[in-house]
């Protein structure tokens, strides 16, 4: 497949990461459960009266997108694509409460036409007046991955010369209280906090003079064991033409939980002299975290630089053309992304 240029990654996180000269140079540490975003000035990118009816995650991911379009000098893309876990979660719990509060009656609909996982997508559309292809991926930790995939394609394909992609997730107000109550239940539960965000990147088929970077491939799949997860990761570097001594530096995405065993037999087998690098304690843990670290890889190559608040080891290299992404929740789909300069 060819390669798909990045020509801009923008990032609303529990960090400060929208403002695109910050590379994680002042990062916020959690003592608590949640890492809720660094919520900008939505009035710069949203009218106030619009802005008051959208939940967090739309909110955060117009905003990411038309920063991402900014910085790419592009006014509007060929397609639109996005993934998410859980969607509008906010809204959904708003009408479940309404339906029990209200004894089901009496219900406006305003909430649940606004609580669709497709709403980030259709609002980012409604707001550029965006007419294009315009989907929205739902696969759990894959969900990013699998919006990636289908804009990799639309390029490959010759269907579209310009994608806008993202990510995006909210913490919401009730149903990560149930999820956190599960991990405590778990022998060995996430240790990060869980987190949300909104992550978009332009893509292009072709490069251009903003261009810094390329996506080279991505592979989801299902299942791994540590037996295998080394197998796997030799085969997809093989099919890019790369073994594991081209890799400058290894991004995994560990929260702490018992899977991360994965991750721990490629840093000592692989990986073991390559740069190791994390990133979920200082985003936390939700379906669309991995996008958070892909604009981590994609700022590597563009800053040619690693923040000290990443790394896992004392490795360093003079410079970085490789990056790999290695992303996994609960031992199931499992994503490896490969960045490259270009």
């Amino acid at each position: 497949m060819k390669p798909c240029y990045i020509n801009s990654a923008v990032s609303i996180s529990a960090q400060d990461t929208l403002n695109d000269s910050n590379f994680l140079e002042n990062t916020i540490s959690f003592e608590g459960k949640l890492a809720e975003a660094i919520h900008p000035n939505y009035k710069k990118f949203l009218s106030p009266i619009a802005s008051r009816r959208m939940a967090t995650a739309v909110k955060m991911g117009v905003a990411a997108a038309k920063k991402a379009l900014e910085l790419a000098k592009l006014e509007m893309p060929d397609a639109i694509i996005t993934g998410t876990g859980i969607g509008c979660i906010e809204d959904s719990e708003k009408f479940l409460n309404a339906i029990l509060d209200n004894d089901e009656e009496f219900l406006t609909p305003t909430s649940f036409i606004q609580s669709t996982h497709n709403t980030v997508g259709a609002q980012i559309a409604l707001t550029l007046k965006c007419k294009g292809y315009n989907v929205t991926y739902v696969q759990g930790a894959a969900s990013f991955e699998s919006a990636v995939i289908d804009a990799q394609l639309m390029l490959h394909e010759n269907e579209a010369n310009t994608i806008l992609v993202g990510g995006t997730d909210e913490l919401g107000k009730f149903l990560i209280n149930d999820i956190i109550f599960a991990e405590e239940a778990e022998e060995h539960p996430i240790q990060t906090p869980f987190g949300e965000g909104a992550h978009f990147f332009s893509l292009s088929s072709y490069k251009q003079t903003n261009s810094f970077c390329a996506l080279k491939g991505l592979k989801i799949f299902n299942k791994a064991r540590t037996d295998t997860i080394e197998t796997k990761i030799k085969a997809f570097l093989k099919e890019n033409y790369l073994v594991p001594e081209d890799i400058d530096a290894v991004i995994l995405g560990k929260n702490g939980d018992a899977f991360d065993v994965l991750y721990q037999t490629l840093q000592d087998s692989i990986f073991r002299d390559t740069p190791q690098l994390h990133y979920k304690h200082l985003c936390g843990e939700f379906f669309t975290a991995s996008a958070f670290g892909f604009w981590i890889a994609t700022n590597i190559i563009k800053q040619q630089q690693i923040p000290d608040v990443l790394t896992l080891n004392s490795i360093a290299k003079s410079s970085y053309k490789n990056v790999l992404l290695y992303n996994q929740l609960k031992g199931q789909q499992h994503s490896f992304t490969l960045v490259t300069s270009c």
